[in-house]
């Protein structure tokens, strides 16, 4: 397959959006909300938003669900930004069948999530997004999250999937600035680095991530891109001073299990996304209090 172009990457920005999944009263997927929120995101300093990654309730999507999200999200803003689907399953032939659908309505790159649940050796995941990537044209985002996973995606792993023509982009959600140092170093440049934890941000980046992909843009999307455009263009302490100044709003989107709390959040801020699918549940009205006063503490809209 064709490896994709150095622009096509780049284009993706320095913030991504982990859309969440609106549902309606039914907990049926909201497409036209869906495409609102896709809107709302990259009018808020979004660069580009991911569909059906964790964020999203993927393990609760259909297939086809998946897709039709897909579809609804590039409508809304594939001419504005580029729409990146998380396509990645804890089967290798499910994950190629889903990448091969999500390219052909016209994503502009895929997410693969290391695979879950069956725990595979390092050289498991070595042929696992070797033999994924293989079947695609569009630039591959591999995304370590061993909390949820069971596995992480070592660094040495990392290096031998680099040189994978079009795994370009890594979601490195490990929770150590430690090992996502061992990562940039690792990859030699091959990879954009990006955090996958919004309070790891600017520790990130001071070893060399390029960015985050972010569940905060939803609510604070203004203040995350103006803080990693601060690191970016060399304002360190005005990013860490964001950084600090975000740190309760970070926390209190992780009280429990995302997406709960960022779908809470947007509630509070008057753009109802719908309660999560079970087994996920609605935040306690204990947690929304939480997120109300962070939200506050953080300088972020809240309505009354």
């Amino acid at each position: 397959m064709n490896q994709p172009t150095t622009k096509a990457v780049a284009e993706w920005g320095r913030v991504i959006t982990a859309m969440v999944t609106p549902f309606d009263a039914g907990l049926a997927p909201d497409y036209g909300q869906a495409a609102r929120l896709a809107r709302r995101l990259v009018d808020s300093g979004t660069d580009a938003v991911l569909v059906g990654g964790t964020t999203g309730e993927s393990p609760t999507l259909t297939d086809n669900e998946k897709l039709r999200l897909i579809e609804a999200v590039l409508d809304a803003v594939g001419d504005r930004a580029p729409v990146l689907a998380g396509t990645g399953t804890n089967s290798t032939a499910a994950s190629v069948t889903l990448t091969r659908k999500a390219e052909a309505l016209g994503v502009h790159g895929v997410m693969l999530v290391a695979p879950y649940y069956n725990k595979p050796p390092q050289a498991g995941l070595i042929e696992h997004f070797r033999t994924v990537a293989s079947e695609t044209r569009l630039p591959v985002m591999v995304y370590n999250v061993p909390g949820r996973t069971g596995v992480n995606i070592t660094p040495e792993t990392m290096a031998v999937l680099s040189e994978v023509p079009n795994i370009v982009a890594l979601k490195e959600a490990g929770g150590s600035a430690d090992q996502a140092a061992q990562m940039v170093r690792a990859v030699g440049g091959r990879v954009r680095v990006y955090s996958g934890d919004d309070s790891l941000t600017v520790p990130m980046l001071s070893v060399g991530a390029v960015g985050v992909v972010s569940v905060a843009s939803h609510v604070a999307g203004p203040l995350v891109a103006e803080m990693v455009a601060a690191f970016a263009d060399g304002e360190v302490r005005k990013a860490a001073e964001l950084h600090r100044r975000l740190l309760p709003l970070f926390k209190a989107l992780f009280l429990t299990t995302n997406p709960i709390p960022v779908k809470a959040a947007l509630r509070l801020q008057g753009f109802d996304v719908g309660d999560p699918r079970p087994p996920l549940v609605a935040a306690t009205p204990a947690q929304v209090q939480a997120i109300r006063e962070a939200m506050v503490e953080s300088g972020v809209e809240v309505q009354r």
